[in-house]
């Protein structure tokens, strides 16, 4: 009885940490674009990262989709610190790990939003100025 019961503890433990995400986007690595498709065309290299994180917590397998999400988030803040704007994986993740290539395409530039002033119109036969 007790036998199952730290079966059941450790099975318990374990699906909460294989759910849990322990990379988080920082702000610098939000304006890093992600050229999924690869297409870099016009853009300069700017380097290559690498990154890692667990894809195992002991016996279990982590969940995919997660692992390549914190791989990109790792990536994605580690351009933003090399001036990049946007990344391209050079390949599948392998065992927790995969690289990608970091580019300069002018995307953050295009991202700000520009502020422009009104322009007056002219005054309507009512006497209304319009904007």
């Amino acid at each position: 009885m007790r036998n199952t019961r730290n079966i059941f503890v450790v099975a318990a433990f374990a699906a909460v940490l294989g759910a849990c995400t322990w990379v988080k986007l920082d702000e610098p690595g939000k304006a890093v674009h992600v050229a999924y498709d690869g297409r870099v065309d016009g853009c300069r290299a700017l380097g290559e990262i690498g990154v890692s994180v667990k894809d195992r917590v002991g016996p279990y397998e982590r969940n995919t989709l997660k692992v390549k999400d914190e791989l990109e988030t790792l990536a994605r803040n580690e351009a933003a610190s090399m001036q990049a704007d946007t990344i391209a994986a050079k390949g599948e993740p392998h065992d927790g790990e995969q690289r990608f290539g970091a580019y300069a395409c002018g995307r953050r530039a295009a991202a700000a939003p520009v502020q422009r002033q009104p322009q007056a119109q002219p005054v309507n036969k009512d006497g209304v100025e319009t904007y």
